[in-house]
């Protein structure tokens, strides 16, 4: 007999003993109970259903309102699109990338076949008859050899490549009926828990939509986005050009003293975007303000500094705001659902005076502006200013782009940019490497680096960052005149040997450890390059030090 403790955060909320056998595993469990779940945290660390007890536990069953069971989601929904693939077409193959409104997108390569909303339908067809028939999805573990030789099997060359860059000689594998393949994450018990998920057209390939947390476990409706998605297919052209598609080819850069020219590569790629958005502003005379956005650890503040003195070379002059001075006195400022201070919400900051005084200053006349004293909570009295004609005022913060911060400056005046790294690269064709896992990366090394903070609590924290960009950021991004793209290829490969032993320090018995293990098994294939190559105004530098912006 073992008792079962479900916690107060799960689906049900009481302690019961419950009688298992050798057989009995957390999806068995489940099913006793009648618990609807994809992934389950026992003792605080999260397991697949497919894990068995051994003894008295605390567990806690998460459903699809919580991010990491909809990542196991996803993960094997993933899967179960390339076993389908196979299925209709053999010689096909398949490029996953991260995409617009939440999604990932899916384009098809090698096959027999023109694709097109038959193919897709096709492809539909097979992959409900494998959901349908409930698979069971086994986890192997397997030499590197036979591993190698089954994706060569396969016609899976790019795992073959990566896979010589790992240094373990055993191999976790996935097998569904006689497919095998490998995500880099965790998976479903079986092909029969995938119920809900969209694929649609969009050419040249087509989109993948899934369950969302944010969303409490429904699929969310797709909004199309011209200028994101403009961004990213350019940043994947850029990608392929340049052969940094994926660890392997970029691991190439290494051998010699060409990761010399690959840093500068990525950086004058950086150069480039700046100056296009430099000439946009500076032939449109309208433009007074400058609005700039973008999740945590995207890089705001080196991108607003380099923006600043790209419009200083074509002659203008500007000028940047710090919103943080219009916050509210401290014991005005709005409460959170817990009766704590919430600094992220808009009331926070006095949006009357804002917009009052960028009207005052577009107008030309002389300003007084705030200056927020965070040590006493307290605005005081801050400079002076007066703009002249050729001064756009640059904003930035997490809602420079929320409308109701600059209600009274015409839209024709005004030029949002929103900043995020959206990388174009992956781990393998079939896996790549999330923007959220990349910001969740700078994040950690900027913390551990300059704030004196542990991964495991920049972990425990990055659940109500993220909370906060759903809910303050990210329904402004298409509101944007351009998106820019602060990823850099090469960074992981310089932010490698901060992150590593840092996400090694988290102790196999952590609750964060699923989550440091999942980022150490795709960071462990990149390279080494020194951050000596790194230019003192990248914005890398913002997470790894040495900026020429900070002291």
């Amino acid at each position: 007999m073992i008792k079962i403790h479900v916690n107060e955060n799960s689906l049900v909320k009481y302690s019961f003993d419950v009688y298992l056998d050798e057989e009995d595993t957390l999806e068995n469990i489940a099913q006793k109970l009648n618990i609807k779940c994809y992934v389950a945290k026992v003792n605080n660390r999260l397991r697949e259903l497919t894990y068995h007890l051994k003894s008295s536990s605390t567990v806690e069953f998460l459903g699809l309102d919580d991010f990491e069971s909809v990542r196991v989601y996803q993960t094997t929904l993933r899967y179960l699109i390339v076993y389908a693939l196979k299925e209709i077409d053999p010689n096909a193959n398949i490029l996953f990338s991260h995409f617009i409104s939440r999604s990932f997108y899916g384009e098809i390569s090698n096959n027999n076949h023109k694709f097109n909303e038959s193919y897709l339908n096709k492809l539909k067809d097979k992959l409900n008859e494998i959901i349908n028939k409930n698979i069971p999805i086994v986890r192997r573990n397997v030499s590197k050899n036979e591993a190698n030789k089954i994706y060569q099997e396969e016609h899976y060359l790019d795992k073959c490549q990566v896979l010589a860059y790992r240094t373990e000689d055993m191999v976790h594998l996935y097998q569904c009926s006689d497919y095998q393949n490998y995500m880099y994450g965790y998976m479903l018990p079986s092909t029969g828990y995938i119920k809900d998920y969209d694929l649609k057209m969009y050419y040249p390939g087509f989109v993948i939509q899934y369950p969302r947390s944010e969303f409490k476990g429904k699929v969310p409706s797709f909004q199309d986005d011209p200028t994101f998605s403009q961004m990213i297919f350019s940043a994947r052209k850029w990608s392929k050009q340049c052969g940094v598609e994926n660890i392997a080819s970029m691991n190439e850069f290494t051998l010699d003293r060409d990761f010399v020219d690959f840093v500068h590569m990525c950086e004058t790629k950086h150069n480039n975007m700046l100056a296009e958005i430099g000439n946009q502003i500076k032939n449109n005379s309208n433009i007074r303000l400058v609005a700039i956005a973008g999740p945590s650890s995207s890089g705001k503040t080196t991108f607003s500094n380099r923006l600043r003195i790209e419009l200083m070379t074509m002659g203008l002059k500007p000028i940047m705001i710090s919103m943080d001075d219009y916050y509210l006195n401290r014991e005005n400022t709005p409460l959170d659902e817990n009766g704590n201070p919430d600094f992220e919400n808009i009331n926070a900051l006095d949006i009357n005076l804002f917009n009052e005084q960028l009207m005052e200053l577009i107008a030309g006349d002389i300003v007084t502006l705030p200056s927020f004293d965070f040590k006493v909570g307290k605005r005081m009295v801050g400079k002076t200013i007066q703009l002249e004609q050729n001064q756009p005022i640059i904003i930035e913060g997490i809602h420079a782009l929320n409308e109701t911060l600059t209600k009274l400056i015409p839209a024709n005046q005004k030029y949002k940019i929103y900043i995020s790294p959206v990388p174009q690269i992956n781990i393998d064709d079939h896996n790549p490497i999330i923007a959220t896992d990349l910001r969740l990366l700078r994040r950690i090394v900027r913390d551990a680096m300059f704030r004196k903070t542990s991964p495991e609590n920049t972990f425990r924290m990055w659940e109500n960052v993220r909370k906060g960009e759903f809910k303050w950021i990210y329904p402004w991004q298409a509101s944007s005149n351009y998106v820019f793209n602060s990823s850099l290829a090469y960074e992981i490969m310089v932010m490698k040997k901060y992150a590593l032993p840092a996400l090694q320090s988290i102790d196999c018995n952590n609750e964060f450890f699923i989550q440091a293990n999942r980022l150490i098994k795709f960071l462990k294939y990149f390279k080494d390059i020194d951050d000596k190559y790194v230019p003192c105004n990248s914005i890398l530098r913002e997470f790894i030090g040495g900026s020429c912006f900070y002291e």
